[in-house]
């Protein structure tokens, strides 16, 4: 059957027989049968290396709008040689700064080439990045960390849902997202770019991500088709935890951590994306981007994963100059190629281009290449590219909509966290007297990394959205930056002591900041957060603090609102001020949300992704940690520097200010009749959690229920507790509703001492709650 799939032909348009892979009717295996034969050994290592359209376009004036083309840039757009390069890619990571129009010009040129002049007419994958917003000026969302913060999949599956569209209609077939590293080493750099430290909500986040993004097709495709555009799940696998928090830092491990946390999340969310891209570091002293077990045997042969895989950025040059497993680019591109099964993504040296001077030497498998290969096509045809690769001619249609609006709307107000509301300070009054707004954040409008040139520019800062909240409310704001970010400069704490007396409440908007791709990779900039900005202190940076301290002093009641791309460790600020708001960094209505948070328009509704430590030396503080991992005789220094020791730590506490999956709403909900099966065999698929709760206090609200459960006795060490499922309900005040969680019983499968998940008999406590509070528990015993 395979044979004469081969050599099939169907009858094309003017009679003329067309080959079975531009049979739009055929299936993909089909197709992808019949291509690759076809190919060159020059024409299959074109289909896995980036290039650039700025090989033929001129993107280098991001004002400049002239719609023209390099024509001999098009068969030679890496600098190379003919069809050298099938892959095109923004040539920074923000993507293109460059208006929508000229883009698709060149999108547009680019594809028709390709099509129509090359031997055999194959599509390239347009690729940009998509984190939290697609990155040539399309709308920016809230950094990933701070979507998390949602706990609402399906709301994250509308986020990503409209990135892809945004980046379909402009013709961008493939983005760079989601990132499902998790947040367990809080030094890192990334840790914004992540959806939290826990495996099974990155899972679930993952999952809804990738969904969203692909879930369609594009307009013209063949039935066939399962996508429109491809989602990367990245780093696989292990890349968000480098020793001391350094990026690109090895990652030490075994094959039961690796399995049991760090490969769960990627298992559930990407085994159906349409794309993987792999890790910089090493984990367990074998380089991710080399590591044959992690990606030939777990990713393609165990999980059975079909669709293209790529490398980072110059991560296969690594091999050679950071890594030292390889002295020459040949060694590199052949331990890549075939230990990998990926593609080499630019911003190297390109080592793939000398794949095929190897193959002719016998010194690499050309079965590799074609395996690689299959994999790209599969997910060019997976996308319907070959019967339309092309922009929209009304692209403009798809881009800023207002039903994008209101998803952003939507994601930056459940995204909030609300910490601590003492003698409920919180909800502000929207009527009369006056409010000071102070801090380097208060105007200031706080995107994470992975946005584009000027993207701020669509944004509202927090100053922005008191002023369009409280327009005509006689509400006065006394604003006052107080200090800057980046300095210890104390001359302006006179202007902020002067508006917090003249108001009613003071609200202290402090934090962390990082730039766009250009600034953020520009040297002499300065940033505390974002990929390569890696920190050794989870302090605040500067005279922040002492600038909250002063406004607390003045004895006007103290919100606190931190804007961050990780955990601020201030317990001054925790124990201290009247009221704390975590706001991870939002998108461009996060001015605007946190003002309507603050006055009550909006009942936060956020929880904590991950868990807030007291100092970075207490890290790592994720929590769940396995059992004995935490043993508690915690030590103090007080307010007045009275010393009180300890031993777990001699002067400080493994207990964080805040646990994962804690946050406060403006109303209070009650849980009652927690039901559960008193028993669930080892070979079901899931059982249930049920529980009735109910809105106690005046004011509608949103509650995450949470389910965590306990291994009582296994094998091996086990956590001492894990998220096992969530669900987020809305309910009126003094509503209540039976809320009914399914439990996977695969998640209770342990890696056991015969390296094989196993879902071991005994008893599980299944609790209600959040990570640091149970409002109700029983047991389950597994037979």
């Amino acid at each position: 059957m395979l044979a004469l799939g081969l050599l099939a032909l169907t009858v094309g348009v003017h009679g003329a027989k067309a080959p079975l892979y531009k049979n739009p009717s055929a299936s993909i295996e089909a197709r992808v049968a019949d291509l690759l034969p076809r190919m060159t050994v020059e024409e299959k290592v074109a289909q896995i290396i980036q290039g650039d359209m700025n090989g033929w376009m001129n993107f280098n004036d991001p004002l400049d709008n002239t719609l023209t083309h390099n024509e001999t840039g098009l068969p030679n757009p890496g600098g190379r040689k003919p069809e050298s390069t099938f892959l095109n890619f923004s040539p920074s990571p923000g993507g293109y700064a460059t208006p929508w129009e000229k883009f698709v010009y060149g999108v547009t040129v680019g594809q028709k080439y390709l099509m129509e002049n090359t031997t055999l007419g194959i599509p390239a994958l347009i690729q940009s990045e998509g984190l939290h917003g697609f990155t040539n000026n399309g709308t920016i969302f809230p950094s990933p960390i701070s979507m998390a913060a949602s706990f609402n999949p399906a709301l994250l599956q509308s986020v990503a849902s409209a990135i892809a569209s945004e980046a379909e209609a402009l013709g961008v077939s493939h983005l760079f997202a989601p990132v499902l590293d998790l947040s367990r080493e809080l030094r890192w750099g990334r840790v914004e770019e992540n959806f939290g430290e826990d495996p099974f909500l990155t899972g679930e986040m993952g999952a809804a991500f990738v969904t969203g993004m692909q879930s369609g097709r594009r307009r013209n495709a063949s039935q066939t088709a399962v996508a429109r555009v491809a989602a990367t799940c990245k780093h696989f696998a292990a890349f968000g935890s480098p020793q001391g928090g350094l990026n690109l830092a090895q990652v030490s491990g075994g094959e039961r951590e690796l399995r049991s946390t760090f490969l769960k999340p990627f298992n559930r969310a990407c085994v159906n994306a349409l794309s993987i891209m792999t890790a910089y570091s090493s984990y367990d002293g074998i380089p991710a981007v080399s590591n044959k077990h992690l990606l030939v045997d777990i990713l393609r042969r165990e999980w059975g994963y079909k669709y293209w895989a790529t490398t980072d950025a110059g991560a296969v040059d690594l091999l050679y100059s950071l890594h030292g497993t390889c002295a020459t680019r040949e060694c590199a591109a052949k331990q890549a190629l075939e230990n990998g099964l990926q593609g080499e993504m630019g911003g190297g040296t390109f080592t793939y281009f000398t794949i095929p001077d190897q193959i002719k030497a016998g010194t690499i498998d050309e079965a590799a290449l074609d395996e690689t290969v299959a994999a790209m096509l599969r997910t060019k045809f997976a996308l319907g590219l070959f019967e339309n690769p092309y922009p929209y001619e009304d692209y403009a249609s798809f881009l800023r909509t207002d039903k994008t609006r209101a998803t952003l709307k939507a994601i930056e107000e459940e995204s909030i966290v609300l910490l601590k509301n003492t003698n409920n300070t919180l909800p502000l009054k929207k009527s009369g007297g006056s409010v000071a707004l102070i801090g380097p954040l208060a105007d200031y409008v706080s995107f994470g990394d992975y946005v584009f040139f000027n993207s701020t520019n669509n944004g509202i800062s927090p100053l922005g959205g008191f002023t369009q909240l409280l327009d005509g409310t006689g509400v006065k704001i006394n604003y006052a930056e107080g200090s800057k970010l980046w300095s210890n400069d104390q001359s302006g704490f006179a202007d902020a002591v002067s508006a917090a007396e003249a108001s009613d409440v003071a609200v202290v908007m402090v934090g962390t900041w990082s730039l766009d791709q250009a600034r953020l990779w520009t040297p002499g900039t300065n940033a505390t957060t974002g990929e390569h900005v890696d920190v050794s202190d989870l302090a605040l940076v500067g005279a922040q603090l002492a600038l909250v301290k002063a406004v607390k002093a003045t004895g006007k009641p103290t919100v606190v609102v931190l804007v961050s791309g990780k955990p601020v460790s201030e317990p001054w600020i925790a124990d201290h001020a009247d009221a704390v708001v975590q706001q991870f960094y939002p998108g461009e209505l996060g001015g605007l949300a946190i003002a309507e948070v603050l006055f009550g328009d909006v009942n936060p509704s956020g929880k904590l992704p991950l868990s807030i430590p007291r100092s970075v030396g207490t890290t790592p503080v994720f929590y769940n940690y396995l059992k004995g991992s935490r043993p508690l005789d915690a030590g103090l220094v007080m307010d007045n520097g009275v010393l009180k020791f300890g031993h777990q730590y001699v002067l400080d506490s493994p207990v964080p200010l805040w646990s994962f999956g804690q946050g406060l709403s403006y109303t209070t909900f009650g849980y009652s009749n927690l039901r559960v099966p008193t028993s669930v065999g080892a070979k079901s698929k899931t059982f249930s959690v049920t529980v009735n709760v109910k809105n106690t206090g005046n004011k509608a609200g949103k509650e995450v229920v949470q389910v965590y459960l306990t291994d009582v006795q296994s094998s091996v060490v086990t956590p001492n507790q894990f998220l096992g499922g969530f669900q987020k309900v809305d309910l009126a005040a003094g509503q209540a509703k039976d809320v009914t969680i399914p439990i996977s019983v695969e998640n209770l499968a342990v890696w056991t001492l015969q390296n094989s998940f196993v879902v071991e008999a005994g008893v599980f406590v299944v609790k209600i709650g959040n990570s640091a509070q149970s409002f109700a528990s029983t047991n389950v015993t597994v037979s």
